[in-house]
Parts: structure tokens; C-alpha cells; sequence
């Protein structure tokens, strides 16, 4: 990899493109930390669904834990790790909801009953029993038997607006390669590009 401040978000398309064809499963898949109300961490597993010149896009429900604290403190962390390239990506910065369109369009790809679980489940809130969950699908499948199913509006997206981003390569010894972009206005492209130690 050649390393040029201009565009990370080219070179993550690239890595992330390299991973769709050796990782077994979910290449798109990413930690994302929040923080708590009293200031705590709290990590999840996420799937990244877009990505453009502006950030790294996920879905969910907007009343689940993660929604809840974004809308508290709308600052995250990404996690990449590409196990099979031994690479990873770190991202940190604010983040913001996606519009109305940007949310509507990405929920009609998704499958009927991923729709239909997005208004079945309280995401995050206790639940008494496996068919409790399979009976709130059932009433919503009832609901929307045929045709087109709503986006719910509790759910829809955020997008992490990149302040940093650290690539990070396995190599001998330990003596790992890190490059880290900074978000610089003042810089050519926008971004500021340093080497760290490993």
C-alpha cells in the first residue's frame, strides 16, 4: 500500500474490497463503541452498509442501547479486523443520522422479514420468551401481509464522521505498519497523514 493523505477512504475501499474475497464471513463487519450515560464504553458487533467521502454509514433501531447513546453523546469508534489479512481499520469521530431518504432507500433492500423484524423487536429490552418474539412477528406479518412494509420510525441510520483513521498492518516481529490520517482542513486533501510505532 502506498500511502497518500488525499483519500483514506479510497484505501479502505481497497482493503475492504481485499477482505470481501478472504474473509469467511461478514468482511463489512465492525465493532462499534459508544459510551455510556455515565461515561462507560459499551461495544457492539454492527455491519458497515455504506460508506462515501463523508463517513461510515450503519442501521438500527434508534430506541436500542446503541441508539440511545449515540443521541446522549454522538461521538463512536470503528473496528475493522481483517483476521485472514491481518489488517485493521480504527475510526473515531462524531456521527449524525442519515436523512429520511438515505434510511428509506436502504430499508427497501433489505429482506421481508428483516423488514418485519425491525417493527417485531424492542431491540435491546428484556424479553420474556422466544415466542413472544415470534408472536410480535406474526401480528406485524398480519399487519403487512402483501406489498410494501414501512420503515419503522425508530429505526434508521447514523453515519461516523471520520476525524481519524488508522490503518494497520501485521508485520514481523511486531513491528507492526500504522498510518494514521488526522482530519485537517489545512491539509492538502483535507487530511494529514503520520506514521505511528507500533
Amino acid at each position: 500500500m502506498t500511502d497518500t493523505p488525499e483519500n483514506p477512504f479510497a484505501t479502505f475501499a481497497a482493503w475492504l474490497a481485499e477482505a470481501e474475497k478472504s474473509e469467511p464471513n461478514d468482511a463489512n463487519a465492525m465493532c462499534l463503541a459508544t459510551t455510556t450515560p455515565d461515561g462507560r464504553p459499551s461495544a457492539r458487533m454492527v455491519l458497515l452498509k455504506g460508506i462515501d467521502d463523508r463517513g461510515f454509514v450503519f442501521y438500527t433501531n434508534l430506541e436500542s442501547r446503541k441508539g440511545e447513546q449515540l443521541a446522549a453523546n454522538p461521538h463512536a469508534a470503528l473496528n475493522f479486523h481483517w483476521k485472514s489479512l491481518r489488517r485493521a481499520v480504527r475510526v473515531e469521530g462524531p456521527v449524525e443520522r442519515v436523512t429520511d431518504a438515505e434510511a428509506d432507500a436502504y430499508y427497501r433492500t433489505r429482506a421481508r422479514g428483516s423488514r418485519l423484524g425491525a417493527w417485531a423487536s424492542t431491540q435491546s429490552r428484556p424479553l420474556e420468551s422466544r415466542f413472544a418474539l415470534e408472536k410480535r412477528v406474526a401480528e406485524i406479518t398480519l399487519r403487512y401481509p402483501v406489498g410494501e412494509i414501512p420503515r419503522p420510525p425508530h429505526w434508521s441510520g447514523f453515519r461516523v464522521l471520520p476525524e481519524r483513521i488508522e490503518f494497520w498492518r501485521d508485520m514481523p516481529f511486531r513491528l507492526h505498519d500504522r498510518s494514521e490520517y488526522l482530519r485537517d482542513a489545512a491539509a492538502p486533501g483535507g487530511w494529514r497523514l503520520r506514521k505511528l510505532y507500533p
